[in-house]
């Protein structure tokens, strides 16, 4: 082979190496909206639709499922966060609702900000909410603690094998995303 034509492969292969990087870049970008899409149409992961609209439904009295509620809070955040009752018993089509609270034990303000994750992940599809703190930003003073309602219902359609499932909150502090979104809306 002479000089100029392995220079010329040389840059060939960094040419095919540089866009199989950038190709894998761009790909890795669109994993995360990919997925979403993919969880809201499947409901797989347990992520749970946004609120819903009660509609005076027959409430299956034969029936009855348990649901737990987990709560955690993110490592760092000097907040207090829980549910007033760690499980419960409905039925299917009834509205209810469970108490949490949240109190921030430090001398901040601090906005939080929940995550819902319902399992098993099938179950996400059948657990309606209409009213929750998850749908806000919670903003709490020093010292401040807060009871939040959340009403849910779980549709009738829930198939029969799902009697137990649960529902899990990761609360995450979000402060510094507010104050640096409102400083540049300013």
């Amino acid at each position: 082979m002479t000089e100029p034509t392995q220079n010329s492969d040389n840059k060939k292969l960094v040419y095919r190496l540089v866009g199989i990087i950038g190709g894998m870049f761009l790909f890795a970008f669109a994993l995360v909206p990919l997925y979403n899409v993919f969880c809201d149409i499947t409901g797989i992961n347990g992520k749970t639709r946004g609120q819903a609209l009660y509609q005076d439904v027959e409430i299956d009295k034969k029936r009855q499922v348990t649901i737990e509620f987990l709560t955690n809070v993110n490592r760092g955040m000097p907040w207090d966060f829980g549910s007033k009752v760690k499980s419960m018993v409905v039925y299917p089509g009834e509205l209810n609702e469970v108490r949490f609270f949240a109190k921030n034990r430090s001398k901040n303000d601090i906005v939080g900000q929940t995550v819902p994750s319902v399992s098993p992940g099938e179950a996400a599809l059948y657990l309606n909410k209409t009213e929750c703190f998850c749908f806000d930003q919670q903003v709490l003073a020093a010292g401040e603690e807060v009871e939040m309602p959340m009403k849910f219902y779980i549709d009738a359609d829930i198939p029969e094998d799902v009697t137990r499932l649960t529902l899990s909150y990761q609360l995450f502090n979000v402060t510094d995303s507010v104050k640096t979104e409102s400083a540049a809306t300013k």
